[in-house]
């Protein structure tokens, strides 16, 4: 199934499905020449969380922005055999899409926790990716590794209490309204007037899907897995690193460590700017991926001249 829809560029938007592992996974792509680049969004987000990024990146790039399997107009299965909401099978899922729709190695851009799904695909198949742009990265402040004494008796109580499937359910349904999730991105975004009533709406509908509040409780009930520092030191590929000064959820602070790491080529502080850099930010986020990839483009000729 295809669905076009035009952007101001005259390029044609079109939003198609593909079938993985039996679920039905959503894409957008735009853009017919260049190099691909693949966009990854965050937690509760999509693929339309990129709306204001597609169309400059398609100017010089065959653009992809995908909805992870239980976001966006992807399939939302029950957790279970067949799919566990972690990093693994995100990551496989974008070793997948590279090698079965892109066909072709791939710069990948992504925010919060899409830059761990984007870390895992490049450990995973490193030739599959050109190099990674990492917008806010997702630090796990409540993975088990990182809490303090208090917090790790506190916190996995409250873990335990959301897997009642009543509990849950109702705790998921009081959060997705559209009164908490302006408030929740009010919080998230430092340049209030980017929260508008169609971002809201694009985080609010997937999340009144079939199958939403388990995906929602299966990730935020998992303390465990890969933290950025573990897949940083294997990451093969250069890495450009942005973050939004005024983030209040993945602090800036703790992000600039990440630096550190020999793959991380460069650290850019977004002065002003909160947690979704891309979609709060696109006048200063589009020139910087478009710059960071034409960059890497021109090592890798140099290389093999």
């Amino acid at each position: 199934m295809i669905i076009n829809q035009s952007i101001a560029s005259g390029s044609q938007l079109t939003t198609q499905f593909w079938q993985w592992r039996g679920f039905s996974i959503a894409y957008q792509t735009a853009g017919t020449a260049g190099t691909a680049v693949l966009l990854i969004h965050g937690l509760g987000a999509s693929c339309r969380h990129w709306r204001r990024n597609i169309e400059a990146l398609a100017q010089q790039h065959r653009v992809y922005a995908i909805d992870l399997i239980g976001f966006g107009e992807s399939a939302k299965p029950k957790p279970g055999e067949a799919i566990h909401y972690r990093f693994k099978t995100w990551g496989e899922q974008i070793n997948d899409f590279c090698r079965d729709v892109i066909d072709e190695p791939v710069h990948i851009a992504a925010n919060s926790i899409g830059c761990l799904v984007g870390l895992q695909a490049a450990v995973n198949q490193p030739e599959q990716i050109k190099s990674l742009a990492l917008l806010d990265c997702a630090l796990r402040l409540q993975h088990e590794r990182k809490l303090n004494w208090y917090r790790r008796i506190v916190f996995p109580r409250v873990q335990k209490l959301l897997t009642h499937p009543a509990i849950g359910h109702f705790f998921f349904s009081k959060l997705a309204q559209p009164q908490v999730i302006r408030k929740a991105l009010l919080k998230a975004y430092s340049r209030k007037e980017a929260v508008t009533d169609e971002l809201v709406e694009i985080l609010l509908k997937p999340a009144q899907d079939e199958g939403a509040a388990d995906v929602f409780l299966s990730f935020i009930t998992y303390s465990k897995g890969v933290l950025p520092e573990d897949l940083l030191p294997q990451v093969q590929v250069p890495v450009l690193i942005a973050w939004g000064i005024d983030d209040p959820w993945e602090p800036f602070e703790k992000g600039k460590a990440l630096a550190e790491f020999p793959a991380v080529k460069q650290f850019v502080p977004l002065p002003g700017i909160g947690h979704c850099p891309q979609d709060e930010a696109p006048e200063i986020v589009n020139p910087l991926l478009i710059e960071w990839f034409a960059a890497q483009a021109d090592q890798a000729s140099r290389k093999s001249a």
